[in-house]
Order: structure tokens, then sequence, then C-alpha cells
């Protein structure tokens, strides 16, 4: 590592920056990397850049120096790719039909695509979050996250950290209107399989928290089961402003 590396400070010289800079479009294969990766790894390398002025090892950020900038990323879905209503209902009904490995994860996969969550927010859910009424639309309030990043990344020792929603502010909160499907379906899994002591909703068939292992496993068999390629299932769904059109959580 000694002596790959550059000391912080020859960071200062454009030709070092311009190095760097360069090598966060490659892969470790050589190959290019996608343009979301870079964009990502250009963000970490400015951050620590920014550091090193903090810590007083820099005099001002160096990739001002650098004419160089990051490829464009490509955020829009290939709707060609993207199951309609019909396919995505048929794919999320087969996540329940995986025996007593998957029926517990139903309405989890029903949130991803009724209410167009990411799995990290659904994995938070609890009961409270809930208005799940007998009838008619019900709402859920999404106001964490909990993602598996590993112990050794947390400061609680816990493998799942708490997060606040994804690109909002730490204690912000937004609320999904949802249809009556994913109410019953919710409504359903609670009868069924009540909550954990902590409120969440869903578990792990063995109890603890949810693993990305396990519910990417149940979704693997689901997609095999009923598609002929990999499609995206949170792009599939009603999306969240033509269901907020259509009707309102308490009407």
């Amino acid at each position: 590592m000694a002596k790959k590396s550059v000391k912080v400070t020859a960071l200062s010289s454009p030709v070092h920056v311009r190095a760097a800079l360069e090598s966060l479009q490659l892969k470790l294969n050589g190959e290019l990397a996608a343009a979301n990766t870079v964009k990502r790894k250009e963000t970490v390398f400015t951050n620590a850049l920014r550091f090193a002025i903090e810590c007083e090892l820099l005099p001002t950020l160096p990739t001002t120096k650098v004419d160089w900038e990051a490829p464009e990323a490509d955020d829009e879905v290939d709707f060609r790719f993207v199951a309609g209503p019909r396919l995505s209902r048929r794919i999320t009904t087969a996540t329940g039909d995986q025996g007593d490995r998957g029926r517990h994860l139903l309405a989890f996969f029903g949130c991803l695509y009724y209410a167009a969550a990411r799995p990290a927010e659904i994995t938070a859910l609890t009961r409270a979050d809930c208005n799940l009424p007998e009838t008619g639309w019900g709402e859920l309030l999404l106001s964490k996250s909990a993602p598996r990043i590993g112990s050794a990344w947390t400061n609680t020792g816990e493998s799942f950290d708490s997060r606040g929603l994804k690109r909002r502010a730490h204690n912000a909160t937004h609320s999904v209107p949802i249809p009556p499907a994913l109410v019953r379906m919710l409504l359903d899994h609670i009868a069924e399989f009540g909550v954990a002591e902590d409120g969440r909703l869903f578990r792990a068939a063995r109890g603890g928290h949810l693993l990305s292992k396990e519910y990417g496993e149940i979704w693997k068999a689901a997609r095999l089961a009923v598609l002929s390629r990999p499609r995206p299932l949170r792009h599939s769904r009603p999306n969240r402003t033509h269901c907020a059109t259509r009707a309102s959580p308490s009407g």
C-alpha cells in the first residue's frame, strides 16, 4: 500500500488528481465502469479531499485545477423491460407460493409494487406506520430505512443501520397512499404472522431482521416461475403520484 500510494499533500498537483479521477472510470479488471458508479466514486473522492482540507493537509480543493467531468448518468427506466400490472401481480403473488419460506414475504413484495417503496424502507416498517382500514384505501408513513451494511460499519455494533429516507432530510417522513389490495395483504399478514417485539411487520423466516439474501432468493424463485427474463418490480407498480390522484387514504 505504501509503495503504491502517494502522500495526501501530493494531490496539490493536477497530475496526481487527473490520474486519480481517470482511475475512477475503470473497474479492477480495467474495463470501463458504469456512469452511475463513476459518479458515486467521484463523490467519495471529493469528500475525502474536503476532509483533507479540513485537516489542513491541502490548501484548496485540487479538483478545481483539472478540466475533468464525470460521465452523465442515465437514470431513465427502459420500459421495454418493465412488467405491466397483470404480470407484476402474477410475480408478486408467486412470491407467496414458495411454501413456508415465502408466504411470510407476500405482503413485503406487495409493498414494493403497490407502495413503490425500497426494500430497506419496508424492512423498517412498523404497525404504527400503517393506516389499514377494513375497507378502502390505506396509508403508509415511511420515515426510516434499515439497510444491512455490516456490524463493523455501524455505531451500535448491529449489522443493520437505522437511517432516514434516501435523498431526504434525516427526520423527514413520506406519506404513501396504498390501494385496498395492499391494505388487505397487510391485514392478512398481521393476522397470520403478527409483528416483531419492536413492531416491525416483516422478519426473517426464523425471526430476526429480514436479510436481503432471504428475500432475494424468494424473488429469484418467483421470477423463474413466472418470467422469461428478469424484470424490475419497483418500476412496474402504479406510481405514487398516480395513486394519490385516484384516491386519498381516507376515501
